[in-house]
């Protein structure tokens, strides 16, 4: 599965959580193929207005252009849209931020476990306000939990989250 493949198929999931928590959303059409094309979904509800730029990674960090995110925030003011980052890391679920909470290195925006543990929060908590963001990791890593080398794997990954598994 290619990049754009994988890209599409993390819009289509969020989508669908959107969806399923009562939000209207439409994925916006050449998202990650098209240059102009400056967010991939919108999402709102009464009150609530959102521009998502949605991202994932294998890595647990994701850079993304400093024009990128410039492009994205012109046309989340234009529409009178909050703009949101989403991004999912494997193994460790999605997260939303505001871009303004990225780190910044020379060219890009830096997403990391570092921004995450600070800024992050789950869908539930950023999008309605509910939950706190340790319990929810703690819950989706029981949930996921297999063996004691399930949590070996992903040791290094959650280890800048100040977490400790037993």
């Amino acid at each position: 599965m290619g990049n754009k493949e994988k890209g599409s198929k993390a819009e289509r999931e969020l989508y669908q959580m959107f969806i399923d928590s009562n939000y209207r959303a439409v994925r916006v059409a050449g998202s990650g193929t098209m240059e102009d094309a400056d967010c991939d979904l919108i999402a709102g509800k009464k009150g609530k207005k959102f521009a998502i730029e949605v991202k994932s990674s294998k890595k647990p960090v994701k850079y993304i252009s400093k024009k990128q995110i410039d492009n994205f925030m012109i046309f989340s003011e234009i529409f009178s849209l909050k703009p949101v980052i989403a991004v999912r890391f494997n193994r460790i679920g999605w997260y939303f931020l505001n871009p303004k909470d990225m780190e910044e290195s020379d060219k890009n925006r830096v997403i990391n476990l570092g921004v995450i543990k600070k800024s992050g929060k789950r869908f539930a908590q950023f999008f309605d306000g509910k939950l706190k963001k340790d319990k929810i990791i703690i819950e989706e890593l029981e949930k996921n939990k297999k063996t004691p080398e399930y949590y070996d794997d992903i040791r290094d990954d959650i280890k800048d989250l100040n977490l400790e598994i037993q």
